[in-house]
């Protein structure tokens, strides 16, 4: 098989067939990628800076890693790794799914940088291989192949969604130089000025009305994720009850049957 007919960097042999034993693996230039993104960002990680952080000639790490893309899906594949799915299925689909989520959600705040990452199709590595395999395993009992799929991407969507805003949101803030408590503050007499106009109830309404905006970024997620599961579990037989969460039953009882 020659190099072009390669699709991804998981079908490429990590040694050659012939030519000198390698010196470095794909794994100690994955991990110093990895440090230098997580320390100045994906653009930053090029390969004749990991080649001076683990002391290579620039040139010869193509032979292990061909192109930039390559690089990229090693360092995805890597972090990707971090979450932690061991055990699962456990019997409990929706603890299964919240620890994901969090997990997630932790993975993604340690490497900003994986908000940036634009990946259309997928690689099928190793650690994502894995989280496939427990993660749809938590529904493969319960729904078709095709109906999983849907689920988890809904669920994807939403942690990988809510995360991106916030990594954005924190960006901005370093940007600006204000805390989030000082912008809110900067921000305050154009808000009172849109709200007392009288133009705009929804937003009005927002402003004066709505908790969530006001939650921890913790909460925030929390609280939408039990939306999200809510709905997934309105997809599941009644035979896959998993026993919901004590504070969505207080959630329940306070906002009634039909909230």
């Amino acid at each position: 098989m020659t190099d072009a007919e390669h699709v991804s960097i998981w079908m490429r042999p990590e040694r050659p067939a012939r030519g000198p034993k390698p010196v470095y693996s794909r794994a100690q230039i994955t991990e110093a990628a990895v440090r230098i993104a997580d320390a100045e960002g994906l653009e930053a990680a090029t390969m004749r800076r990991i080649a001076a952080e683990i002391g290579a000639g620039a040139m010869s790490l193509y032979r292990y890693v061909p192109s930039r893309d390559d690089l990229v899906e090693l360092m995805a594949d890597q972090v990707m790794g971090e979450i932690d799915v061991t055990g699962m299925p456990s019997g409990d689909w929706r603890a299964d799914l919240t620890r994901y989520a969090d997990g997630l959600r932790a993975m993604w705040l340690r490497h900003p940088w994986i908000s940036t990452v634009q990946r259309s199709l997928p690689s099928f590595g190793p650690n994502q291989l894995l989280l496939i395999e427990r993660l749809m395993g938590v529904l493969d009992a319960f729904v078709s192949i095709d109906e999983n799929l849907g689920l988890i991407a809904m669920l994807n969507g939403y942690i990988e969604g809510t995360v991106r805003e916030e990594i954005s949101s924190a960006r901005e803030f370093r940007r600006s130089g204000l805390s989030e408590s000082e912008w809110m503050a900067r921000s305050y007499p154009y808000i009172d000025r849109l709200v007392k106009s009288g133009e705009y109830p929804i937003f009005t309404k927002i402003v004066m009305e709505a908790r969530q905006p006001h939650l921890s970024r913790d909460d925030q997620l929390r609280y939408g994720l039990q939306r999200v599961l809510d709905c997934i579990a309105a997809a599941l037989p009644p035979t896959a009850g998993s026993p919901m969460p004590a504070h969505r039953e207080g959630q329940e009882e306070q906002d009634g049957p039909g909230s």
